[in-house]
């Protein structure tokens, strides 16, 4: 009986001390997979912006004289010469007043050629000492007074032809109908834009850029402008003008770049990709997700590349882009640092690179 019992006991250690083990194994942490990336300087960095082609000239034409609109010419994306007529307004109200502008220059004519003669005649009596000096002086005012009415009359005539003329909407300069703001039989205001025309010559490159990055653009800084419908058709432009402040509402600054002799598939309202690269300040910039702030400090994950455990360093921060973050301080070129799951991490926990790293 006791070899028996001997051999349980043996038996039950061996058991019982194979199942601790299996129990350790079981129990041991598998490694966590984690994101991460490799901290890296950069020099410089390219930005590509959504924007527009836009004309650098564009008119608002309106009528400098008051009146209903009987006829427009044009509709939007018409090409027009300079001279075309592109709306006219109702000319019989204008039409009368060139008229009755004109009977009184005729009759400020007659009234000078009968005060002209008057003053001869009395200048005549007067050398025959029939007349005297008074009746001479008061023809001689006559007269002059005869002048001036010539001269008005010829002011109002003029004025009246070109309020005449002010009823035809005419074209300034060589361009396209952009847009129309005006129709037919409606009443228009002096001043009040009916036409808008564009020169299709001279082209910019219209983009909203964030404020971060333009307010340290430059002017005639260079951008690489393509079709957003054909990115082979390219052309290279400099900035002519940036928005002195950002947009109250979308916080972006609106820059019109000029186009250097651009193709003709970059027609106005065509949709381009801008391109401009920028010079990076010092430091290494890492995805938000990366920094874990506790007790009043800042810190990132750093993966040991030996024993794949990750460990925190304490990191200065110089700057926040939405969803970047510059590191001043802290953090070598080349060192792993994890981006996503900070908070969960702790100090010593093996980890696994799922981008193959350390595979």
């Amino acid at each position: 009986m006791k070899p028996v019992l001997i051999a349980l006991t043996v038996w039950g250690a061996a058991a019982l001390l194979a199942g601790c083990n299996d129990e350790q194994h079981a129990k041991a942490p598998s490694p966590r997979p984690v994101l991460s990336v490799v901290a890296t300087p950069q020099t410089a960095r390219s930005w590509g912006f959504a924007g527009t082609v836009e004309p650098r000239y564009t008119s608002d034409i309106g009528f400098q004289v008051l009146g209903r609109i009987v006829s427009r010419d044009v509709n939007v994306g018409d090409l027009v010469k300079k001279g075309d007529r592109l709306a006219r307004l109702d000319r019989v109200a204008y039409e009368l007043a060139e008229r009755s502008a004109r009977a009184d220059l005729a009759s400020a004519s007659a009234r000078l050629e009968n005060a002209a003669a008057t003053e001869a005649r009395q200048r005549k009596l007067l050398s025959q000492d029939i007349s005297n000096q008074a009746q001479f002086d008061a023809a001689t005012q006559l007269h002059e007074s005869a002048r001036a009415g010539v001269t008005r009359a010829k002011a109002d005539l003029d004025k009246a032809q070109d309020q005449l003329s002010y009823t035809e909407l005419r074209a300034h300069f060589d361009g396209v109908v952009t847009t129309v703001a005006a129709e037919l039989g409606q009443v228009v205001q002096p001043g009040q834009t009916v036409v808008s025309v564009a020169r299709p010559d001279i082209r910019e490159a219209v983009v909203d850029l964030p404020e971060t990055i333009g307010r340290d653009l430059r002017l005639e800084s260079r951008f690489d402008i393509a079709l957003q419908l054909d990115p082979s058709i390219r052309a290279a432009g400099s900035v002519r003008e940036i928005a002195p402040q950002a947009d109250p509402a979308t916080r972006t600054r609106r820059v019109r770049i000029t186009l250097d002799s651009p193709p003709n598939s970059f027609r106005l309202g065509t949709t381009i990709t801008a391109t401009v690269t920028t010079q990076a300040s010092p430091g290494i910039e890492l995805p938000l997700s990366a920094l874990l702030e506790r007790d009043g400090k800042t810190m990132v994950w750093v993966v040991d590349p030996a024993t794949r455990t990750v460990s925190t360093q304490d990191v200065t921060i110089s700057a926040r882009e939405r969803s970047l973050v510059r590191i001043l301080v802290g953090l070598t070129a080349g060192s792993r640092v994890v981006t996503a799951g900070v908070n969960s991490l702790t100090p010593g926990q093996t980890v696994k690179i799922t981008d193959g790293a350390f595979q």
